[in-house]
């Protein structure tokens, strides 16, 4: 469903998956420029929004994802992923619980997806799974002075990454929030300048940054979204074979483009070093001081000082997840010894 935020004067549509929503207002720029040095509110609308209730709820959560939640105390923000049993991601939460209940935002489509299945997923439990996507919205509210415009509205919940503050509104009331928060002193910012403010900060956004072979380890997941002292869970083998004994196979890493380049390369598309196809291309964007940057998944094999083809495009590499995460163990301790 198209935001009704897309007729605020300059509001300019956003590219796929976000072409609901707005990629600025106007002026990117000045946008980016409040995200980092007042206030922004960004609307954020087109995400999925499930709500998960009932007694049993934090420890079912936590037997089903990654990350601890069994004790996870209202207003408390974390990241949580639905694994597969091979270690592929099936579904990435974004949750706060509010002490009734777990209010999630997942990719934008994806709350009918993510409900479907946590709902499967319920059994004798005291749970009850809602998706809200068409009745609830967010808006995200970004800098250092968001406090005070986020305390300048109501929310029916409010997540705070000490980053960012996620308000999940009603729909209806999408509009009057916005308009509350550009009163309190928040301006306006599109999917542009907070996409480049996202992989500046080194955060992957499932599906596009990752792949339907990536693992926690190589999208820098560990920590932020999967805890690695709790029980079982669906693909745990995985996390705890790479954190234990080897090294994922591929690294994130944030490139820096040829700022010369008129284009910014399509998602999926070839990381290449010396000719050879090295890796894959997530989210790209235009940053107000660095300039075009994007989000990519290279070989583990491949140098860290490498310079890099992207789609036809000259790129210098940032690590971001070390060649050799994950290799906790003493590999010595299980080679055979002689006898």
């Amino acid at each position: 469903m198209t935001s009704p935020l897309l007729t605020t004067p300059g509001a300019v549509s956003a590219d796929s998956p976000d072409s609901d929503v707005a990629a600025h207002y106007g002026d990117p720029s000045h946008e980016a420029r409040a995200i980092e040095r007042s206030s922004a509110w960004v609307d954020r609308s087109n995400r999925g929004v499930v709500r998960v209730s009932g007694p049993d709820r934090l420890g079912w959560l936590n037997d089903i994802t990654s990350q601890l939640t069994r004790d996870l105390a209202p207003g408390s923000a974390t990241e949580s992923l639905v694994l597969d049993t091979r270690g592929h991601l099936r579904h990435h939460l974004s949750l706060v619980d509010d002490g009734e209940a777990a209010w999630i935002h997942t990719e934008p489509g994806g709350g009918p997806a993510l409900a479907e299945f946590l709902d499967s997923m319920v059994f004798m439990l005291r749970v009850e799974v809602e998706d809200l996507s068409g009745s609830f919205a967010v808006l995200t509210v970004l800098g250092p002075d968001r406090a005070k415009a986020a305390g300048a509205v109501e929310a029916a919940a409010t997540r705070d990454t000490g980053d960012q503050t996620d308000l999940f509104v009603p729909s209806g009331d999408l509009v009057a929030t916005a308009e509350k928060l550009t009163a309190a002193g928040a301006r306006p910012a599109g999917m542009w300048p907070y996409e480049a403010h996202r992989i500046a900060a080194h955060r992957a956004r499932p599906g596009l940054d990752s792949d339907d072979r990536a693992i926690p380890h190589e999208m820098a997941w560990i920590g932020p979204a999967v805890h690695l002292e709790k029980g079982c869970y669906p693909g745990q083998e995985t996390v705890a074979r790479v954190h234990n004994l080897g090294r994922p196979p591929r690294r994130l890493v944030m490139l820096h483009l040829d700022g010369t380049a008129e284009r910014l390369p399509k998602v999926g598309s070839d990381i290449e070093l010396g000719g050879r196809r090295v890796g894959r291309v997530g989210t790209s964007a235009r940053h107000h001081e660095l300039g075009p940057i994007a989000l990519g998944l290279v070989k583990r094999t491949a140098p860290v000082d490498a310079d890099l083809v992207v789609d036809g495009i000259a790129a210098g590499q940032e690590v971001i997840v070390d060649p050799d995460t994950g290799a906790n163990a003493k590999l010595d301790d299980f080679r055979r010894k002689p006898r």
